[in-house]
């Protein structure tokens, strides 16, 4: 399936964005407008099911990778250098890294993990059956959001298919990257969601850079802005420092 894509910035290097389950590329707003000044091209998808992308008859992460795979390669001029995804779009990142291979790959408090018994059942039961969110409930859940973010999140609400919820009902490919296929950033959120120390543990181990913005719940970079840009701007840098300048003639 071919899904809208946000194309935004003119620079040297590309870095493709994922959103999370019930929102859609416009949650990237100011993420997007930061790394256009650090010199990227971005495309930032609306997943099936969300935004302006087609519905589908069924979901699953496969699924939603493989959309995003066949939609990039004909935008892709050369190496993707960076893929960063957001809870589902952290697993679906990670699938799609394995494809187009990235230069670096960062994922913010990812899917990587499902509580198990009730909790989960929980977790699912509220997504599927809870209505969507009034204005006031959204500033009450998310203090720390800015008035932009509510309205977006309020459209992108909207503009959701619940059915994509179905994409949930097996949770074993919730897990981990197998394996890295290129440097990777995991940002997690100081209470997060998903990822508990056992799993942060074992991406550590696999050799991922594990980083906490304090102060965050799960969509960290609405949260702390700020406190989420340094970590990924500066860990970037590390991973892939820029080309020294020429020297004058």
């Amino acid at each position: 399936m071919r899904l809208a894509v946000h194309e935004s910035g003119s620079g040297t290097k590309t870095a493709v964005l994922i959103h999370g389950i019930m929102s859609d590329s416009r949650a990237w707003h100011r993420v997007t407008a930061e790394l256009e000044q650090h010199d990227y091209r971005v495309l930032a998808v609306d997943l099936a099911g969300h935004g302006r992308s087609p519905r589908a008859r069924s979901y699953s992460p496969k699924a939603w990778a493989n959309d995003v795979v066949e939609t990039l390669e004909p935008l892709l001029d050369g190496p993707l250098d960076v893929v960063m995804g957001h809870s589902l779009g952290g697993l679906v990142a990670s699938l799609v890294a394995d494809r187009l291979a990235p230069r670096a790959a960062i994922y913010i408090d990812p899917a990587f993990s499902f509580p198990s018994g009730i909790k989960g059942w929980a977790y699912k039961a509220f997504f599927a059956i809870a209505p969507r969110p009034r204005r006031s409930a959204l500033v009450r859940m998310n203090p720390k959001w800015s008035a932009v973010d509510v309205d977006i999140e309020l459209a992108t609400l909207r503009d959701w298919d619940k059915r994509t919820i179905l994409g949930f009902l097996d949770t074993t490919p919730l897990v981990p990257p197998m394996r890295l296929v290129a440097p990777s950033l995991v940002v997690l959120a100081e209470k997060s969601l998903l990822i508990t120390e056992r799993v942060a543990a074992q991406m550590r181990h696999q050799g991922m850079t594990v980083a906490t913005v304090e102060g965050t719940g799960h969509t960290v970079f609405r949260d702390d802005h700020v406190g989420f840009m340094d970590t990924v701007v500066g860990w970037l840098r590390a991973v892939a420092p820029p080309a020294p300048a020429l020297a004058a003639a």
